[in-house]
């Protein structure tokens, strides 16, 4: 019996013929460079225990939200995040989503309108690019980090009339993507530069700050608010599965964007809400965002150290610059690259390989993540090795 289609069966062959076939992996109990938990906050027994106690102090024993927020399970836990959550932010209001795939998708697939132009950077994450295809706006991509790039596609567009041609047309509406850290390079954009075209063109600016939550600022808020342009953005995509350590995602932005979001964005509107305990984490993690510094500076000093070792060991030329918690090293070819990534695995350090086509083909890398619990002496011994390998 002829278990799938023959085209299923010639792709997954051409991906393992290009060394490139994706397998689920088995923890082996390695040093972490490879997980997005830069705070620890996913194995703290600290906030595991405050979450259960949140939720038996207030009786809280449901194990589901029993349906989507729009029938049954809109359970009060929400209301008490999402506020929590803007204030945290400096927002009006928060919209929790079940993932940052989800608040991605739902954001770009609904609030762009048909006459409507979005331009992104072209390293934007595959959930934001999921979100615009399903869009009915023309898109358009500019060269990553490239403010001249974009400003040349704006200048371009404000010479044209907008479409379709008909008696009353839709005004245009520009929305202008970004993210700030970018997951598969670790580098960030002038933000303040973006800001300034955003008036100029009369751009709405949309951030995804999925690696800079936990990361940046006093306490973790994000860069745009370290930067303190949070006023100047129209809406902030902020993902909790990174440095929060626990799962969902919020979209930030004005009462207007969030009532829209809950009447047009059907990846919130059809599916099952999140647990309470789900909601709790989340809301408990964010309360070790404001009290807990000690993981933070350790994270900050460990990315310090870490571009200070890799300058020593001359291994800088194979970085993509980042003072993020993500150091990607450029080793093109999927089979290079895999194999220096199994020596280091062989040797104790969980460093994962980013193949093409995930990445473009010949940008293939090493993707080091780095966290508060990282040694010293860890970070020393793996560029040691990685020195070793290369060269």
């Amino acid at each position: 019996m002829k278990l799938s289609p023959t085209a299923l069966t010639q792709k997954l062959q051409k991906r393992e013929a290009s060394n490139a076939l994706r397998k689920l992996p088995v923890s082996k109990g390695l040093i972490d460079f490879a997980s997005n938990d830069y705070l620890g906050f996913a194995h703290s027994e600290e906030i595991f225990n405050e979450t259960h106690e949140y939720l038996l102090q207030n009786n809280i024993k449901a194990n589901g939200a029993t349906g989507s927020r729009l029938i049954s399970g809109n359970h009060n836990l929400y209301a008490i995040t999402e506020d929590f959550i803007a204030n945290f932010h400096q927002s009006e209001t928060a919209l929790i989503f079940n993932s940052g795939y989800d608040a991605n998708v739902g954001f770009f697939s609904s609030v762009p309108q048909r006459s409507d132009v979005i331009l992104y950077d072209e390293l934007c994450h595959a959930s934001i690019r999921d979100g615009i295809t399903m869009s009915n706006a023309k898109s358009f991509k500019f060269q990553h980090n490239n403010p001249d790039d974009l400003e040349r596609i704006l200048l371009k567009l404000s010479t044209q009339n907008p479409e379709p041609k008909t008696q009353n047309p839709e005004p245009r509406t520009l929305y202008l993507v970004t993210e700030s850290v970018f997951s598969m390079d670790g580098d960030c954009p002038n933000l303040e530069e973006l800001v300034k075209i955003s008036k100029k063109y009369h751009c709405n600016l949309v951030v995804d700050e999925a690696h800079a939550l936990g990361v940046f600022g006093d306490s973790g808020q994000g860069l745009v608010q370290s930067l303190d342009l949070q006023d100047k953005v129209f809406a902030r995509i902020m993902t909790f599965g990174k440095g929060l350590g626990c799962h969902g995602a919020a979209i930030l932005g004005s009462a207007e964007l969030k009532s829209y979001l809950v009447n047009f964005a059907r990846s919130f509107i059809y599916t099952t809400g999140l647990s309470p305990h789900s909601v709790a984490t989340i809301l408990v993690a964010y309360q070790h965002l404001e009290t807990e510094k000690v993981a933070m500076e350790n994270l900050k000093r460990n990315i310090q150290f870490f571009n200070q070792e890799k300058m020593q060991r001359g291994l800088k030329p194979l970085f993509v610059y980042s003072k993020s918690a993500i150091q990607c090293a450029i080793i093109p070819g999927n089979e290079k690259v895999k194999s220096i990534a199994n020596q280091l695995q062989e040797n104790g350090f969980d460093v994962k390989a980013i193949l093409s086509p995930t990445v473009p083909e010949g940008q293939e890398r090493l993707r080091f993540c780095l966290h508060s619990y990282n040694s010293d002496e860890e970070i020393s011994d793996v560029l040691k090795l990685l020195s070793a390998f290369v060269f």
